[in-house]
């Protein structure tokens, strides 16, 4: 491609080092989209002759059914995506297909290539991460009045609602959705027409092509345009949030299934055994949905160490850019699939929940609002007296709500038959019916407002 300057070619390692068709090839819909978009610019404008256009759109057509059929071969002379597509093309049109390149640079263009190969990553995560809120919605609502044990610091808490705990991660999921969507619309902006760094003195025309290609206008700086990758930073951080989210639950299901717990038992589907032990049931794919969270984590980081000192414009440093967010991507799409069928198909079992909810004093601070409630008494010390009221069911062997009343009131007068009505696990979160909290009918309302947020 520059000959005309260098009298010798690349060493062989030179060569290799400097190749990067072996992972941008999979960007091939999107250099050829770019390239349909900048020559119907181009005979548009009349930089080049129309029949030179209509040749070189009719070769572009030619090159992306070969993509489609064959692939994308790996020649490491042609160096990247960009250089083989224009190989192909003159290999079938001859040697008009040169213009091609004109008023643009593999600057601009990678950028281009590589905003459009983000956004449609980008599409491709919230079509997953929708399916994901689909599942969880509907498991939520099954089990809006299904009680389970809430935790803090992994010790059993207050009693809550299987499904006030799967819609937490409803809302988490919201988040990341949102978050890929920003991205989304701030990166909208197309580099095409930049040309190297300082733009062309060709008279092209940028909104022609940035609408073309889907895109909201031209970036407005072509130095900022050639050497931004904010998009896939952005992306990065997207994916790493929701990764982690995702490894949450994949951790919530690791814990439940197993025996201690016993809260969950995941499908065959999503489970594996033990080469030694028959008797093991191993959640391994949510297992790897946790590990993959530190990869994707770490494709974060690379790319953030690859840019964080590169002065404008191009560096080649930047040809490292796509790696991380491939792989990312890939990682990603993996786990969010692999989520949404471990929530379709797990079974919970609603009754070790229960039956745990009701053993570890979770109704305690039930007991202690009463006291405010019914008895006047400031929560510090009803707090104190609910601590002792614990203390005596845990010398009984009993649940809260199995102290007798003498014993109660033994500890404070002010206690009276009707603190009964509060003390099961069921009139507790019956009770918790602050906005956002775990009452069965605040559930049902939350997935019916995730639902309609959804249409």
């Amino acid at each position: 491609m520059w000959g005309g300057r260098f009298a010798e070619g690349p060493a062989a390692v030179m060569r290799e080092i400097n190749a990067s068709i072996p992972f941008d090839k999979r960007m091939w819909r999107q250099d050829i989209a770019g390239s349909r978009a900048h020559v119907a610019m181009l005979g548009a404008q009349g930089i080049v002759a129309p029949e030179d256009a209509a040749a070189i759109a009719a070769g572009l057509d030619q090159v992306a059914a070969g993509y489609e059929a064959d692939g994308v071969p790996v020649d490491l002379a042609l160096e990247d995506i960009h250089m083989a597509t224009e190989a192909r093309l003159a290999d079938a049109i001859g040697p008009v297909a040169g213009r091609l390149h004109t008023a643009r640079s593999r600057n601009d263009q990678v950028a281009t290539d590589f905003k459009l190969w983000v956004r449609d990553a980008t599409d491709q995560v919230l079509a997953a991460l929708s399916a994901l809120d689909t599942a969880l919605l509907a498991r939520a609502e099954e089990h809006a009045d299904s009680v389970m044990p809430g935790f803090t610091h992994l010790q059993s808490a207050q009693p809550v609602t299987l499904g006030h705990h799967l819609m937490a991660y409803h809302e988490m999921i919201a988040r990341d959705a949102s978050r890929f969507a920003d991205n989304r619309a701030r990166a909208n902006l197309c580099p095409l027409g930049s040309a190297a760094l300082a733009g062309t003195g060709f008279p092209v025309d940028r909104h022609a092509t940035a609408a073309a290609l889907g895109f909201d206008a031209p970036t407005r700086n072509s130095l900022d345009a050639v050497s931004d990758r904010d998009f896939a930073l952005d992306y990065l951080m997207a994916a790493s949030q929701c990764a982690l989210h995702l490894s949450r639950l994949a951790e919530e299901f690791v814990l439940w299934a197993s025996q201690p717990f016993g809260f969950v038992s995941l499908s065959d589907q999503w489970s594996t055994g033990s080469s030694i032990m028959p008797q093991k049931r191993n959640p391994d794919a949510a297992e790897l949905v946790r590990g993959h969270a530190g990869r994707i984590t770490g494709c974060l980081v690379s790319l953030m160490v690859t840019m964080k000192g590169l002065p404008l414009a191009y560096s080649k440093d930047m040809q490292d850019d796509k790696p991380p967010v491939f792989e990312a991507h890939d990682l990603l799409g993996l786990c969010l699939a692999a989520m949404t069928g471990m929530v379709e198909s797990v079974t919970f079992r609603t009754d070790r929940m229960r039956g745990l909810a009701e053993s570890g004093f979770a109704t305690a601070t039930d007991l202690a609002d009463w006291l405010v409630r019914e008895g006047d008494v400031p929560f510090r010390e009803a707090h104190h007296i609910t601590g002792r009221a614990v203390a005596r069911a845990e010398a009984l062997g009993v649940t809260l709500d199995r102290v007798p009343l003498a014993d109660l009131q033994a500890i404070d007068a002010r206690i009276d038959a009707r603190v009964f009505d509060v003390l099961s696990v069921d009139a507790s979160v019956a009770s918790r019916t602050s906005f956002g909290g775990t009452a069965p009918a605040n559930v049902r309302a939350a997935i019916r407002a995730a639902r309609g947020e959804k249409a």
